[in-house]
């Protein structure tokens, strides 16, 4: 039994005195159950001056709670109805304890206004369009809410005026000669039709004139070109709507390019005629040997099918520091490297993000979730459970080999993952666990589970290995029953797995006629597995490794197509793999490597990882000529050539020469301040930098041989510092336009809700009462019980001695005494 805390727990040294008089009267002849009796009374009184106490759980509900109304009135919200904020104060203030603060001018800091005013004694009420562009991070600022007590909520202002706005993204340091991707981006503010016309200019050349339509939010347009001359270079979009545009500011946009001469590369290889060895000469400034030597200048070595005994200790010493130094290395397979080469083992094994050895057979795995966010999962408390169920089966460990893909239905199916994404990267595990954290109900009250599978079959039917899908529902499918049962058919007699995972509710849709769970019933129809759960529990699905063939049997493939396993990886950002090898070196990725190219049957064809502060990726496939046998030709042709210049381009990372003096730095957006960085390589005199050939830009000394300078232009356009350019683009406040779709999960992580002005009026006020509630611990004393004990003891002593006086008294009056 744990003891009582004190208040005063010092009180109890009066114990010692206490009974050091007892046992003084107990000697002195004192009746000894008097004395004892005393004592208990004075033990009591003494824990009572000690104030024992517990503490008891108490809910409580703040009838009036503190709102605090942060106003976004920065310049993008010229495009939605004005005053919407004030009129939400009218209506709170007379009911409640409201105030107003307003974030203005040509930054919005939504989020330094969130942890400023997030007290924990108080909610906050955001009326604002959500594109937060300065300060604290809306994420941060809503987790620092939570963790404060803050309640969070949010109301759309609404669109009375869409408008468009533009912006090119890529490399700003690019290398002559070689073929570049820019992405143009087009916004809009609305998700209604458009139409506009672009022009693009290189160096103020009409390069692409072209029209578009457009129905979403965002449009990316890529758009390839070609620098031929070196220095600064300029890419400059203008956009002529068609349509209702509010703001032309954000119509024209700059992009600064600073073209390098080709990075020096080594090719260390016997065959200086393969497919490989034509595109890097095509591309870069190539040396080739048949050793490794003079690579002190060099971005990049390329080891082409070289056995380990091509390499002495001093070689791998000398790879390993050249590597960690910040320089890369890509090693390709072949008939006389890797597995074949006796790399296993090995020193130089070491610098290489894989392992001469077999990788495990996988077989290939796809999982798609299909999750229930239609409004009953909220009605019925089940939503959160849904999410928590998709995010615990994405942390399964037997799927870290696996592609998974996240669909969510209401009355619609809605692809929330874009399609399969492998979870051996722990960068798409964390995006996809986002991604469904922000799922949130449809305004629809339909729950269409066909919706749901319709388009899980569609990404199934060209799949090959394990097939699963996932059902993560509360389980009331009634309507759609039918309809589901007809798809979860087809699916299961092309050789798909179905599970179900039935978070049970109070929802009467759960159930036929007959008290017969729908879900249940579904499962059974198409063999499936049925896993009931409670709120709060978690459905322990078991996924079995997949076995690999016996040794002595012979896979039946004669080619291996590829598959791009990290498509958001630098190097395959841009490309869509679409070929075949024949042969490769068998390898097992190292822990910590990316795996970015495999075959269907898992086997890893590139893989990388970071060295030091250098890159190294292993090619497991040959150079398109490497023996009696090709391996992989159809990798260095067509669209796949540029598979090769994109893994070189992520090993060299940084394509500038290091010599002389180098200066670098990032375009920047209107009233954005921007640092460049000045390296010096050789000693020389410290070159004077101006800003447009007539204001002095100021060095200050950061490092060894680097020095920071900051400029902040007065003017939108191009600006030249010392040869070098930068662009700066109008104001970052108009980039985001229209609402930002991410705010309405980061409010519903807080605990808030996301309103329409006119329910804001109504609602928002008893939902904050709601989330008032609290259950706070309060002390309960114990001090009075110990005195009410003592006095009762005191009392009981006293009755007993008079009774007893009375009887004493009798008898002597019974003896005639």
């Amino acid at each position: 039994m744990t003891p009582l805390p004190l208040e005063n727990p010092q009180m109890l040294w009066l114990i010692l005195p206490m009974l050091a008089v007892g046992l003084y009267l107990i000697k002195k002849g004192a009746k000894t159950g008097l004395v004892e009796s005393r004592l208990i009374i004075a033990l009591l009184l003494i824990i009572a001056l000690a104030s024992p106490y517990t503490l008891v759980s108490r809910t409580t509900m703040d009838e009036t709670p503190n709102l605090v109304i942060i106003s976004d009135e920065t310049a993008s919200m010229q495009l939605f109805e004005e005053g919407t904020a004030s009129r939400i104060y009218e209506a709170l203030t007379a009911k409640t304890p409201t105030t107003i603060v307003k974030v203005s001018g040509d930054k919005t800091s939504i989020g330094d206004a969130i942890v400023q005013y997030s007290s924990g004694d108080n909610q906050i009420v955001l009326v604002t369009d959500g594109n937060n562009n300065y300060g604290k991070n809306l994420e941060d600022a809503f987790k620092f809410a939570k963790e404060t007590g803050a309640t969070v909520y949010s109301v759309e202002p609404e669109l009375k005026v869409n408008d468009l706005s533009v912006e090119i993204k890529g490399d700003k340091t690019v290398v002559i000669g070689n073929e570049n991707q820019f992405d143009v981006v087009v916004s809009q503010a609305e998700d209604g039709e458009t139409s506009y016309n672009i022009k693009i200019y290189v160096d103020d050349e009409l390069v692409r004139t072209r029209s578009y339509t457009q129905a979403t939010r965002t449009k990316t347009m890529p758009i390839p070109y070609t620098f031929t001359s070196l220095g600064a270079h300029t890419i400059s979009m203008t956009l002529i709507p068609s349509g209702e545009d509010r703001d032309d500011i954000n119509n024209v946009f700059y992009k600064s390019i600073y073209t390098v001469p080709k990075p020096k590369i080594h090719l260390i290889s016997d065959d200086t005629t393969s497919p490989l060895a034509q595109i890097l000469s095509d591309l870069y400034d190539v040396s080739t040997t048949s050793g490794l030597s003079d690579i002190d200048d060099k971005k990049v070595v390329v080891l082409d099918n070289k056995n380990i005994k091509s390499l002495s200790e001093n070689d791998v010493k000398k790879l390993k520091k050249y590597v960690t130094d910040g320089h890369g290395l890509v090693v390709v397979g072949g008939e006389r490297s890797y597995d074949y080469g006796d790399y296993l083992d090995s020193s130089f094994e070491e610098l290489l993000p894989v392992m001469s050895k077999p990788t495990d057979w996988r077989g290939g795995r796809n999982v798609v979730l299909v999750l229930d966010v239609s409004p009953s999962t909220s009605a019925h408390g089940t939503q959160g459970d849904i999410l928590s169920n998709a995010i615990f089966t994405l942390q399964n460990e037997n799927l870290r080999d696996a592609y998974a893909g996240v669909i969510a239905f209401g009355s619609t199916g809605v692809d929330v993952s874009g399609g399969f994404v492998p979870l051996s990267s722990d960068s798409n595990v964390f995006k996809l666990e986002q991604d469904i954290t922000k799922l949130t109900p449809g305004d629809s009250s339909t729950t269409s589970l066909d919706q749901g599978l319709i388009i899980a079959k569609e990404w199934l039917e060209e799949e090959v290995g394990e097939l699963d899908v996932i059902i993560i529902s509360d389980g009331g499918i009634e309507t759609s029953y039918d309809a589901g049962l007809e798809i979860a058919s087809q699916l299961h007699q092309a050789g798909v797995n179905l599970y179900y995972v039935h978070v049970k509710s109070t929802a009467p849709s759960q159930y036929d006629d007959r008290s017969v769970k729908y879900a249940e019933k579904l499962m059974n129809e198409v063999e499936g597995m049925y896993f009931p759960i409670e709120i709060g529990q978690r459905a322990n699905i078991i996924f079995e490794e997949l076995e690999e063939p016996p040794e002595n049997e012979t896979i039946t493939f004669y080619v291996f197509p590829l598959i791009e396993y990290n498509p958001k990886h630098f190097i395959t950002r841009n490309i869509e793999i679409a070929g075949n090898i024949t042969g490769y070196n068998d390898v097992t990725p190292k822990p910590g490597a990316d795996r970015i190219i495999i075959t269907s049957t898992g086997k890893p064809v590139l893989t990388t990882w970071r060295y030091g502060l250098g890159r190294v990726a292993s090619l497991t496939t040959d150079n398109g000529k490497g023996g009696d046998n090709y391996w992989s030709s159809q990798m260095y042709a067509g669209n796949n050539s540029k598979l090769t210049s994109a893994t070189l381009n992520w090993a060299i990372g940084n394509p500038r020469v290091e010599e002389g003096a180098v200066l670098e730095g990032m375009d920047t957006w209107f009233g954005t301040p921007v640092t460049l960085t000045l390296t010096m390589y050789d000693e020389g005199i410290l070159p004077t930098l101006t800003l447009d050939n007539t204001k002095p830009v100021e060095l200050s000394v950061t490092g060894k041989d680097t020095y920071d300078a900051t400029i902040d232009p007065d003017r939108i356009g191009m600006h030249d510092i010392s040869g070098y350019p930068v662009a700066v683009n109008y104001a970052l406040e108009y980039r985001d336009v229209g609402l930002n779709e991410e705010l309405p999960a980061l409010v519903k992580s807080s605990g808030g809700k996301t309103y329409t002005e006119r329910d804001a009026r109504t609602l928002l006020l008893g939902d904050a009462k709601a989330n008032s509630e609290r259950v706070v611990q309060e002390p309960m004393s114990w001090k009075m019980y110990c005195i009410i004990a003592a006095l009762l003891l005191f009392l009981l002593e006293i009755v007993i001695r008079r009774i007893k006086e009375i009887q004493a008294a009798k008898r002597a009056e019974g003896m005639g005494i």
